[in-house]
C-alpha cells in the first residue's frame, strides 16, 4: 500500500496527471488513508448475512430487502411467478428510493441505519403495496423515520483453514476514466460518476441521488457493491458477489433468496434467471427469454413498465456443505469459472 500511493506507482499516476494537465498530486495519493469498517449483518431464517456497509449502499439494500421478503412467507409463492416478480420489485423500488436519500459516506453524513432496517419501518415502507398493481415511482419517495458493464470484477476465494474472502473491485464504467498509467499497467477508476452531480439527475447508470451523496473533499462516493459472506450456525455457508453496477445489489439478494427460501442449490441459485427494479427510471428489468408471454402480459396488466436486458449480474460464489466440503459456481453470463486447487504456501 505505502509504495502504491508513496513510491514509484504513485510517481508514474502523477506523470500521467502532468501530461495531461490533470489534477491529481503527490500529496493528494500520500494523504489518501484506506479506512476499515464493521459489516452490515443481519439474522435471516437461521442464517447470519454480512455484507459491505456504507459508503457501499450494498449491506443496507440488502438487509432492507430480506427484511422486507421476511414479512410476506415468501418461500410459498412459485418461483419467478407473476406473484414472486412483482413482490421482489416492489420492496426494491423502495430500497432504491430509500437509498438515493438516505445514503452516503458516514464520514460527511448521517445514515439513520438502525431506523430505516427496523422491522416496523419496513412494514410502513410496504403499507402501500398492492398485490396486483405496481406502485408509481414518480409518486414513491423515500421513507420518513419514525448499468456498471464488465469494469468489476468479483472474487470469492475460501482456504484449507477456512479463512474466507468476498472480494470486489471495480473501473466504473467501460476502461475507467479512459486514463491509463503508463509503465504502471492498468486505468485509473472513474468512481467519480457514483457522487450525486445534482439532486436528482441519473448518473451513468440511471441512479439518482441527493445531498447525502453530493461531492465533498475528502468524501467517498456512494456504492453498489455488495460482497457478501453468509454463516450457519456460527460457522461459514456461502459467500457470494457481483459485478453489475445497480444490479448488484438485486443479483445478490435474489441469489441469497433462492437458496434460503427456495431451496436451491448454489449452481441452480446463480444461474437463475433475475429481475431488477431500482425505483427510477420506473421500469422492471428482466432477462431475455427468462419470461413467457403470458408472464409479461400479466405484468404489464399489474402496470409494471418492463425493458429486456440481455444479463442482469455475474455470480461468484461458494458453499460449504455440511460434510466439510465446497462448491463453486461461476455464473454463466459472462466469461467466468469457479474451481478448487492446492496451492502450496512457501
Amino acid at each position: 500500500i505505502e509504495e502504491f500511493y508513496s513510491g514509484k506507482t504513485a510517481q508514474l499516476i502523477v506523470d500521467e496527471m502532468n501530461s495531461a494537465d490533470g489534477i491529481i498530486t503527490a500529496e493528494d495519493l500520500s494523504a489518501y488513508k484506506s479506512v476499515w469498517r464493521e459489516t452490515i449483518s443481519i439474522d435471516y431464517k437461521g442464517f447470519r448475512i454480512h455484507s459491505m456497509p456504507p459508503p457501499s449502499s450494498g449491506g443496507i439494500c440488502i438487509l432492507q430487502l430480506l427484511g422486507i421478503i421476511s414479512s410476506y412467507n415468501i418461500g410459498t409463492l412459485r418461483w419467478h411467478s407473476e406473484e414472486h416478480i412483482h413482490l421482489i420489485t416492489e420492496a426494491e423500488r423502495r430500497v432504491y428510493a430509500d437509498r438515493a436519500y438516505y445514503l452516503g459516506d458516514p464520514d460527511f453524513v448521517n445514515i439513520p441505519i438502525d431506523e430505516i432496517t427496523n422491522k416496523n419501518y419496513l412494514l410502513e415502507r410496504m403499507m402501500d403495496f398492492h398485490p396486483k398493481k405496481a406502485t408509481e415511482s414518480a409518486y414513491l419517495k423515500e421513507g420518513k423515520i419514525l448499468d456498471e458493464g464488465e469494469q468489476t470484477t468479483h472474487l470469492s476465494v475460501v482456504d484449507s483453514k477456512g479463512n474466507a474472502v468476498s472480494l470486489t473491485t471495480t473501473l466504473n464504467l467501460a476502461y475507467g476514466s479512459k486514463v491509463f498509467v503508463d509503465d504502471a499497467g492498468f486505468f485509473l477508476n472513474s468512481q467519480m460518476d457514483d457522487f450525486s452531480i445534482k439532486p436528482g439527475v441519473p448518473n451513468e447508470w440511471g441512479l439518482v441521488g441527493a445531498e447525502a451523496n453530493a461531492i465533498a473533499s475528502q468524501k467517498r462516493m456512494l456504492s453498489s457493491m455488495s460482497p457478501t459472506i453468509v454463516e450457519k450456525n456460527n460457522d461459514l455457508f456461502m459467500l457470494l458477489g457481483s459485478p453489475g453496477g445497480s444490479t448488484i445489489i438485486t443479483t445478490i439478494f435474489q441469489c441469497i433468496s433462492n437458496v434460503v427460501d427456495f431451496d436451491m442449490t448454489l449452481e441452480e441459485a446463480v444461474q437463475a434467471p433475475r429481475i431488477h427494479h431500482q425505483w427510477l427510471p420506473d421500469k422492471l428489468f428482466y432477462e431475455k427469454s427468462s419470461l413467457t408471454e403470458s408472464q409479461l402480459s400479466e405484468l404489464r396488466q399489474m402496470g409494471h413498465n418492463l425493458e429486456e436486458r440481455s444479463l442482469i449480474g455475474s455470480i461468484q460464489a461458494i458453499i460449504k456443505h455440511e460434510n466439510g466440503e465446497y462448491s463453486t459456481s461461476a455464473d454463466h453470463r459472462r466469461d467466468a469459472k469457479g474451481s478448487t486447487c492446492a496451492i502450496k504456501i512457501r
